[in-house]
């Protein structure tokens, strides 16, 4: 099965003087690339702040950076969850640099492995997930990981 992703172009504003992509933006790919992640498995996050009572929160992010992302790049980001526990979701997630090339081979510039907890809208601590929302989550996670 091949990951979820979207699509992101390189702005002026996404990088520093010389064109390269500030560190801490490939974050809000990130973000980007889950949050639509979830809304293609009919989740939105507002919904489940407002009915379920509840908020992801990122707790934990482990990130190589392999190549820079350059002013002008068309990125890919995707978002592939590998764990899905009763309060707690894996995710692994890269950023490549779609490349025109004759192989069709990207190039990866970030490699990354999210970990989101489920917690309470008024922040009081983790909570279950609904059964309807942990099952849309297991079915998205690819059978070698299983």
């Amino acid at each position: 099965m091949k990951p979820f992703s979207i699509q992101v172009r390189i702005y002026y504003e996404d990088t520093d003087v010389g064109g390269v992509v500030y560190y801490a933006n490939y974050l809000r790919y990130l973000e980007r690339a889950r949050t639509e992640w979830l809304r293609a498995a009919g989740f939105e996050l507002d919904v489940i702040q407002r009915d379920m009572k509840a908020v992801f929160v990122v707790r934990r992010v482990e990130a190589d950076y392999h190549l820079p992302a350059l002013l002008g790049n068309m990125i890919t980001v995707t978002a592939e969850p590998i764990e899905v526990g009763a309060s707690r979701l894996v995710i692994r997630q890269r950023v490549l640099r779609n490349v025109d090339s004759s192989d069709g081979g990207d190039e990866l510039l970030l490699s990354a492995t999210v970990t989101l907890a489920f917690i309470a809208s008024d922040l009081s601590g983790p909570i279950r997930m609904p059964p309807l929302l942990r099952a849309a989550m297991k079915s998205t996670i690819p059978a070698i990981a299983e």
